[in-house]
């Protein structure tokens, strides 16, 4: 069994953020980039689970970056990754990168390919859907459970209201959220491992972009509280109504 993980660099949930260039860029100064943690706490560390009782199975990774992100992409080799690709380009573009990602695929003829439900940087949870498309795989989001026997799988996901729990034959791509799997720590073990298995680069497929960022910007800053005495009811239904606007 062959089982892909897409991994992403995202800022940690710390970072300061800020834009430069006319709000046009993301000020990388200073941040402090991590895996993103639904790649990390779920998708990868399911696919390991699977692993350990499926001693003949491979675990690869892939990532959409530059040379930064060859950290983050070791760190997830040390938690229990095989071997790694990187995709040697840069682009905020969804569909672009999921075109790489199906690249990748299509060549290593998967019979998983676990994403995380979203990154914590855009939150657009597309790529999972994008690279099902691509590779011409049925695709189940908002996994919470996983199982497998033989070339079934059994997935929970989350639904409007409930949960649904579908049945497919692999190859499948999956989104991972909180419940699939718990979350790892790498051991020394696993750090130094990572040092020397494989991270092969590789150069991107001709694929054009379908969206650019034009701006980014923050939200605005929040108001002041004004306390008001319990005692005060008059006053606190006047805020509300004339300041507030929500009565």
């Amino acid at each position: 069994m062959k089982i892909l993980v897409c991994v992403s660099k995202t800022p940690d949930t710390t970072s300061k953020i800020a834009f430069t260039d006319g709000n046009t860029k993301f000020d990388e100064t200073g941040v402090q980039w991590i895996i993103n943690p639904y790649d990390e706490w779920y998708s990868l560390v399911r696919a390991i689970e699977l692993k350990e009782k499926d001693a003949s199975a491979v675990i690869h990774l892939v990532t959409v970056g530059g040379a930064d992100c060859d950290p983050v992409i070791r760190k997830a080799l040390a938690l229990g990754g095989d071997e790694a690709i990187r995709v040697n380009t840069e682009n905020s573009d969804s569909y672009y990168i999921a075109a790489q990602i199906a690249e990748v695929a299509k060549k290593g003829a998967y019979d998983i390919i676990f994403t995380g439900k979203e990154t914590i940087d855009y939150n657009g949870s597309s790529i999972g859907g994008m690279v099902a498309e691509l590779v011409d795989a049925p695709y189940v989001s908002l996994a919470t459970k996983f199982d497998l026997n033989g070339t079934t799988a059994t997935i929970t996901r989350e639904i409007e209201g409930g949960e649904e729990t579908c049945e497919v034959s692999l190859p499948v791509v999956v989104s991972c959220q909180k419940g699939v799997a718990e979350q790892r720590i790498p051991n020394m073990r696993g750090i130094m491992a990572a040092r020397t298995k494989p991270l092969q680069v590789v150069e991107p497929a001709a694929t054009d972009a379908l969206t650019s960022i034009v701006s980014y910007e923050l939200p605005p800053a929040k108001a002041g509280v004004k306390l008001i005495s319990p005692d005060n009811v008059a006053e606190l239904v006047r805020l509300l109504h004339e300041e507030a606007k929500v009565i």
